[in-house]
């Protein structure tokens, strides 16, 4: 499989998401350009990556513009075709205004940006979790408040479609543990199939040995299977 990383102006994790896709996870990427219009060289196997940043400087609203980008059209049939999608902080936003993910992201809850390693939680294992799955992971947001009206929320539940929340480093849930204020703690979703998925904290930032930090490379390895949906 190969993964293809989205560059729209303003994204400045790009280079960070193929650095760790390229040489530390030794996978095949390419960088896409926003206005390209053709994906047809990635097939179903393969994933399109919305890096983190600030997208059109964050007009309007973080993502709302890129939305409109030409190549998110092919990404939205990309997606819906059974493609793997996966969108990390601004590409999470990007996903929700494209209606690839329910929901939004708000300002945090302190209206302040926020910028540490936090504890996350892989919610699908909750039955059989143990202290491997808390995973410390970088965030560096302003607007990662996930919010999304009750029925939503209940259907996210209902489906297991909430794939990571914020923790204490023991997987305990907490106001402190929690840095914007998301409801149910939440980090990332996914939509019902399994193949789009969206998360605030960047993994990207976690994958060399050299940052002493190595809990994001299962993540963005989470495609990287032969299912067509995310498997951590």
């Amino acid at each position: 499989m190969k993964y293809g990383i989205v560059v729209f102006p303003g994204s400045n994790c790009d280079r960070d998401m193929m650095h760790a896709l390229k040489y530390e996870l030794k996978q095949n990427v390419e960088y896409l350009w926003h206005k390209d219009s053709n994906l047809s060289h990635f097939d179903s196997t393969d994933c399109i990556v919305l890096p983190g940043g600030f997208s059109f400087g964050d007009y309007l609203r973080c993502g709302a513009i890129a939305r409109f980008s030409p190549i998110m059209e092919q990404v939205i049939s990309f997606a819906q075709a059974g493609g793997k999608v996966l969108g990390v902080c601004n590409g999470f936003q990007v996903l929700c205004e494209a209606g690839l993910l329910p929901g939004t992201l708000l300002k945090n809850a302190h209206q302040q940006f926020v910028c540490k390693n936090i504890h996350l939680k892989y919610e699908p294992d909750t039955a059989t979790a143990t202290h491997r799955h808390i995973l410390k992971i970088p965030v560096a947001h302003g607007e990662g408040r996930y919010y999304a009206p009750a029925h939503t929320m209940q259907a996210l539940q209902d489906n297991n479609q909430i794939l990571f929340t914020y923790t204490d480093s023991h997987g305990k849930h907490h106001l402190e543990a929690n840095p914007n204020g998301s409801v149910l703690n939440i980090a990332g979703i996914c939509n019902e199939q399994g193949n789009v998925v969206g998360m605030m904290p960047h993994p990207e930032r976690a994958c060399s040995p050299s940052l002493h930090n190595m809990d994001g490379k299962q993540i963005l390895l989470g495609f990287n299977n032969p299912h067509h949906r995310f498997i951590y």
